[in-house]
C-alpha cells in the first residue's frame, strides 16, 4: 500500500514493514517555511527598499559610506551563522534556533521605529541580520531533510518562490505608503513589524519540528553520531567553498547596482524601490524552473553559470543603451542570478556534508558568501570613487567573468561528490 508522508524525509520511496512510504516533491514543511519567509521578507524588504536613496541622498553618505554600510548588511550574518549552525546540530532542534532568529529581526523592527541617523539605523540593521544569519541555515536545513534528494532544487525552488512574493510586496507597500503619505516613514514601519511577528507566530504555531539526526536513525536504524566540526572539513566540501568564496568576491550589493541605473540617467529617483520589485518578479518566475534544471543537469553547475547573468548584469547597467532597455534587461538578469544561486548552494551544500552536520555546513556555505559580499561592497564603493561606477561595474564584469571560467572546471566533481544519508 502507498502512503503519503508529508512531513516525513525521506528519499522517493522508503520500506519499512512490509510497508511503502512515498514523499512528495515538495511536502508541508517546505510550504509553512516558505510562507514564514514570505511574511518575514515582506518585513524587511519594505525597509530595505528605502535604505539605500535614504542613506545617500538624505542622510547624505558619500558612496564610500554606503558601501560600509551595504557591507554591514550584507556580512553581519556571517559573525553568527556557524554558532546558529553549530547550535541547531548539537541539539537537533534546527526550528527552534529558527525561531530564536525570527524573533530577534520582529524585535529589531521595534526598535526601528525609534532609530535616527545612520548610526541608529547601522545598529538595528545590525541585529536584523544577526537574526537573519541564525534563522537561515536551520530553516534551510529542514527543508534539505524533509524532501527527498533528487527533488532538492525544486523545493528550494518552491521555498524561494514564496520568499520572493515577500521580497516583491514589501517595496510595493512602502511605494505605496510614500505615495499616499508623504514622508511617511513611520508608517512603513508599523507595517514592517506587523509583518515580522506574523512570520514568528506562524512558525512557532505551525512549523513542523523537524530534526535531522532524529529522521535519518527513523529511516536507516543507526542514530548519526553527534556534530563534529572536523565534519566541516570534509573533502567534499572544500571546493564549493572556495568557488562560492571567489564568486562571492565579485558580487556587489544589490543597491550598487541599482544606484548606477540611476546614474545612467532618465529615471525619475521616485521610481527607485521599485528597482527591487523587478528583481524579484524576474527571481520568483524563474526560481521554480531554474531549481527543476538543477536537479537535472547539476546544481553546482547552475550555481556557477548562474554567474553569467550577474556578469550581463553590471554590464546592462551602465553601458550605453535606452534607458528602458537599461532597466529591464538589469532587473531581469539580476533576478535569474539570483534564482540560480540562492536556493541552489543551500541544496548543494546540504548534501555534501554528513546529516549531523547538515546544518552547519549550509551555514558554511552561506558565511562564506556572506563575508565574501561584505568585502565586496566595501571594496566596491572605494572603486566607484576612484573609478566612477560604469569603469567600476565594468571591470568587476570583467574579473567576474574569468573567474566563472575558473570555477567551471571544477562543477562536475561537485556535482557528483553529493551524498545522502
Amino acid at each position: 500500500m502507498y502512503i503519503s508522508v508529508r512531513d516525513r524525509p525521506a528519499t522517493g520511496e522508503e520500506s519499512r514493514s512490509g510497508t511503502t512510504v512515498t514523499t512528495p516533491p515538495v511536502g508541508r514543511v517546505v510550504i509553512i517555511l516558505g510562507v514564514v519567509s514570505l511574511l518575514t521578507d515582506v518585513s524587511s524588504e519594505s525597509v530595505s527598499a528605502i535604505l539605500p536613496l535614504y542613506l545617500t541622498l538624505v542622510v547624505g553618505l558619500t558612496p564610500v559610506a554606503y558601501g560600509l554600510i551595504d557591507g554591514l548588511y550584507q556580512g553581519v550574518s556571517a559573525l553568527v551563522r556557524l554558532g546558529g549552525g553549530w547550535v541547531a546540530d548539537a541539539t537537533d532542534r534546527p526550528k527552534w534556533v529558527a525561531f530564536l532568529g525570527y524573533g530577534l529581526s520582529a524585535v529589531a523592527r521595534v526598535f526601528l521605529l525609534f532609530a535616527s541617523g545612520a548610526a541608529g539605523i547601522a545598529a538595528v540593521v545590525t541585529a536584523d541580520r544577526i537574526g537573519k544569519g541564525i534563522r537561515t541555515a536551520p530553516r534551510d536545513a529542514m527543508i534539505s531533510t524533509s524532501t527527498p534528494a533528487e527533488h532538492l532544487g525544486r523545493a528550494f525552488g518552491v521555498h524561494r518562490m514564496l520568499d520572493t512574493i515577500g521580497a516583491a510586496l514589501g517595496p510595493l507597500i512602502a511605494f505605496g505608503i510614500l505615495v499616499l503619505v508623504p514622508d511617511g516613514y513611520s508608517v512603513v514601519l508599523v507595517v514592517s513589524l506587523a509583518f515580522a511577528l506574523a512570520g514568528v507566530a506562524l512558525l512557532g504555531l505551525l512549523g513542523p519540528d523537524v530534526r535531522s539526526r532524529r529522521e535519518a536513525a527513523a529511516q536507516s536504524g543507526p542514530t548519526p553520531p553527534p556534530f563534529r566540526w572536523r565534519d566541516l572539513t570534509d573533502r567534499r566540501l572544500r571546493p564549493l567553498l572556495v568557488i562560492a568564496g571567489v564568486l562571492g568576491l565579485l558580487t556587489v550589493g544589490d543597491g550598487f547596482i541599482y544606484l548606477a541605473l540611476l546614474d545612467h540617467g532618465g529615471v525619475n529617483v521616485s521610481w527607485f524601490p521599485l528597482f527591487y520589485v523587478g528583481t524579484n518578479l524576474a527571481y520568483l518566475l524563474l526560481a521554480v524552473p531554474v531549481g527543476r534544471l538543477a536537479d537535472r543537469v547539476g546544481r553546482a553547475r547552475i550555481l556557477v553559470v548562474g554567474h553569467l547573468a550577474l556578469v550581463g548584469a553590471y554590464l546592462c547597467a551602465v553601458l550605453p543603451t535606452s534607458t528602458a532597455a537599461a532597466t529591464i534587461g538589469t532587473l531581469a538578469l539580476l533576478g535569474t542570478f539570483y534564482a540560480a544561486t540562492d536556493g541552489v548552494i543551500a541544496a548543494l551544500a546540504g548534501r555534501l556534508v554528513p546529516v549531523q552536520a547538515r546544518t552547519s555546513g549550509i551555514a558554511a556555505a552561506q558565511t562564506v558568501v556572506a563575508l565574501a559580499r561584505m568585502l565586496a561592497s566595501a571594496g566596491f564603493g572605494l572603486m566607484w570613487l576612484l573609478l566612477g561606477p560604469a569603469t567600476a561595474m565594468i571591470v568587476v564584469a570583467g574579473l567576474l567573468a574569468v573567474a566563472i571560467l575558473a570555477a567551471a572546471s571544477r562543477v562536475r566533481l561537485l556535482d557528483t561528490a553529493e551524498v545522502t544519508p
